[in-house]
């Protein structure tokens, strides 16, 4: 006990502190940021642009599908260009004619080398040159640079409307004719990619050759390389990680794993009978299923977009369902689903660990469910009719589509989820409340699940802090406090405690090794993850500390999923322990598919991107969609399965209950994933990654890249793993079908719960 209390405090310790810098980096990118000019003038005084229509035009870009049409800074979609690259190369160009005619008298494809040598050295010093004036907030460009500027608008103003010229383009980017309606958020438009685009070259006051993006994206134009700084951390961090998996390593064998105890003779928990808040939870499983096919449905759906542009097999479906819409659905869903799952485990094993039902349980689980649906649908609903009828930027922020990676959905929608997870947590709380106020051996754990759940409800409120006016750097800043923090951080705390509890209840490892294991798990894990968060940070306009913190704790994050394979070879091993833990083996073998891509998707696919000079030429492109499939699926996903199919056990009747439907389910969606990953998005990644280091960021993410042969191949090749991921899900859909055809599990199948 007193071992674990130092835990405890270990624990403690690390979250204060590494919060507390997490927050000081967060204050120094609110400061350091790159300034907003008050005006963008000519040399003659003409405005360009103003503070406000680029803040205007940040707005129009997340309304007309921001990060689900294109990237800025290397965030969001991969079908689109990365805008603010794709301006700054377009701008470079338009500079290079310009020089080149006001130089030499004509244009420059018609120079020779030398003397191309010399306008590619006035245009590198033109786009580097930094005139923003900060007492007067002035930002001052050349006639020359002025006119480029004008030029390039054009061609973006042209984009987002329907000039008929760009049609073709446009079918390649997967955008629809008039994607802002109105001309002034065209307008708008161009002056935050300009903005963007400025900010991704300019130096910061007092530097050189380092630009307030740390020279991001790749463009040989604007003379943008890799800083010092991204090669000698990424140095850094590989020796540190190195070192720290051998201690880890040495660690283990310093301190050799307790026996499992012996398994109990029969299932400990086939005499527990469900409550009727228990009971009650069997309705998220299905909605966990509906929401998985949906997902899937529209990740078909998206992928083949990125082939035909708007159509589906020659069928105009992207006039009634957008790309921006599909992929929003589909990365929503994902994180919907996975969360249902989740929340309804905690809701589940809060009676049974208790050993009590609180009064108006089971209408608490009730009124979150429907409420839960609610928000789910409506936000669907909203967004979807949003972006169909072009809503304008204030309907998108506040019912409907945000525009945000994986936290899409409107203000409105997002503050009633809030709402509910903390709904969600008092539910948990109040039914957990018995076991935590009673001494025993399993409290640790417990309490773990119980602390988890709070910060999963509260730390929700982070996609509360951003405004439609708040710089987009600290948008990007508060939003992976969201996405990684609470999704990879909170809620794998949650599962990894409810696993373990859950192993303990079925008395196959004991409790007072898993009270210390949990805890000492969770300071690993948070250690590195906390300040982990930052590695997604380092080109968006953020000061050049969160390069150094991020990538030295990103690599520590490595560092626990070097031993999971052994904890993964420890569970298949406990499915052996006694005949009747084969009625949890498919649920058991799902933890196990967690370790594997833990240490796949999570660990190898998830570090070849993490360190600075990897993601310097890899940030937006397919490896990082690799990865995203891989560990949010294969992680998260196969977790939130698993603990479905344990709860499912105890809330169906035995004969409904079908191994032969769960084997293939199992196999094709693991198999289906690793073929999806390996066969396409990781050979797309890599060819992308070659364009990127030998021509630039934009050429990477241009049409000419994207809708070549090989690229179209590839995307031809995630056919056969999309078909047996697909079919897989199929097999899951039938298996809950079978079980809600089969009914509930018998009154008289089970005993009272016990304490």
């Amino acid at each position: 006990m007193q071992a674990t209390r130092k835990l405890w405090t270990w624990l403690a310790v690390i979250c204060v502190i590494s919060f507390s810098v997490l927050g000081w980096v967060g204050r120094e990118i609110y400061l350091q940021a790159p300034p907003i000019p008050v005006t963008v003038t000519d040399p003659q005084g003409g405005v360009l642009y103003s503070a406000g229509q680029i803040q205007q035009g940040q707005q129009a870009w997340l309304a007309a599908g921001g990060q689900q049409l294109g990237t800025v800074w290397g965030h969001g979609s991969y079908v689109a260009p990365d805008w603010s690259a794709d301006w700054l190369h377009r701008e470079a160009e338009a500079l290079q004619d310009a020089l080149a005619r006001r130089e030499f008298g004509a244009g420059y494809a018609r120079l020779d080398a030398a003397r191309q040598g010399h306008v590619d050295a006035l245009v590198r010093a033109e786009l580097r040159r930094n005139t923003y004036d900060a007492a007067s907030g002035t930002l001052s460009l050349s006639a020359v640079r002025a006119e480029a500027v004008r030029e390039v608008a054009r061609h973006y103003a042209g984009l987002f409307g329907d000039e008929a010229g760009l049609d073709g383009l446009r079918e390649q980017y997967a955008m629809r004719p008039n994607s802002l309606a109105a001309e002034q958020d065209r307008a708008a438009l161009t002056g935050f990619f300009f903005w963007s685009a400025w900010a991704a070259a300019a130096d910061r006051p007092g530097e050189t050759g380092l630009s307030y993006t740390s020279n991001w994206p790749h463009e040989p134009l604007a003379g943008n390389t890799p800083t010092a700084g991204a090669g000698i951390w990424s140095i850094a961090s590989v020796i540190l990680m190195i070192g720290a998996i051998a201690a880890m390593v040495f660690f283990h064998g310093m301190h050799k794993d307790e026996e499992d105890p012996p398994a109990p003779k029969s299932d400990p928990l086939i005499d527990l009978k469900a409550t009727p808040s228990m009971r009650a939870t069997r309705k998220y499983f299905f909605v966990v299923v509906g929401l998985i096919l949906a997902q899937v449905g529209m990740g078909v759906i998206t992928a083949h977009y990125a082939v035909e542009g708007n159509s589906f097999f020659g069928i105009p479906l992207g006039d009634v369902l957008p790309f921006t819409v599909s992929r929003t659905i589909h990365t929503q869903f994902a994180v919907l689903w996975i969360a249902t799952a989740w929340l309804a485990t905690g809701l589940y094993i809060a009676p049974a660990i208790s050993g009590h039902e609180p009064k108006y349980q089971k209408l608490g689980v009730d009124v979150l469910f429907y409420a839960l649906l609610f928000i789910v649908a409506g936000s669907t609903a909203t967004g979807w009719l949003g972006t169909l009828r072009g809503a304008g930027s204030e309907f998108s922020f506040w019912i409907g589509n945000q525009g945000l990676e994986f936290t899409s959905m409107g203000r409105v929608w997002q503050v009633l989820l809030f709402a509910g997870l903390l709904f969600w947590a008092f539910l948990l709380g109040r039914g957990l409340w018995p076991a935590l106020r009673k001494p025993s051996e399993s409290r640790g754990l417990i309490a773990m699940v119980f602390l988890a759940a709070l910060c999963i409800g509260g730390f929700y409120a982070t996609s509360l802090t951003w405004g439609r006016g708040t710089h987009y750097s600290m948008v990007e800043y508060w939003r992976w406090w969201l996405v990684h923090l609470w999704v990879e951080g909170f809620f794998e705390v949650f599962a990894t405690a409810v696993i373990a509890l859950l192993f303990t209840r079925l008395g196959l490892i004991r409790a007072a090794s898993a009270n210390s294991a949990i805890v000492l798990e969770t300071i690993v894990f948070l250690f590195g993850g906390i300040l982990g968060t930052l590695h997604h940070l380092y080109f968006t306009g953020t000061p050049t500390s969160v390069i150094a913190i991020g990538s030295m704790f990103s690599a520590l994050e490595v560092v626990p999923l070097s031993l999971i394979g052994l904890e993964a070879w420890r569970n298949y091993q406990r499915t052996r322990a006694a005949a009747w833990v084969r009625n949890y083996k498919w649920a058991i073998l799902c933890f196990i598919a967690v370790g594997f891509w833990n240490t796949v998707g999570a660990g190898l696919l998830g570090f070849a991107i993490n360190t600075p000079i990897a993601l310097y030429y890899m940030q937006g492109l397919n490896m990082t969609a690799a990865h995203g499939h891989a560990a949010l699926f294969g992680v998260y996903g196969m977790l939130g399965i698993g603990l479905m199919l344990f709860c499912l056990r105890g809330l169906s009747a035995r004969a409904a209950w079908s191994d032969a439907l769960l084997r293939p389910m199992f196999w094709l969606l693991n198999i289906g994933l690793a073929m999806m990953v390996f066969l396409s998005l990781v050979p797309a990644g890599i060819y992308q990654a070659v364009a990127s280091i030998s021509k630039g960021m934009w050429y990477a993410r241009s049409a000419q890249v994207i809708h070549s042969p090989f690229m179209e191949n590839m995307v031809w090749l995630r056919v056969p793993g999309d078909v047996v991921f697909a079919v897989g899900t199929v097999f899951l859909a039938l298996f809950v079908l079978r079980l809600m055809r089969g009914g509930r599990r018998p009154v008289a199948e089970a005993l009272p719960v016990r304490a």
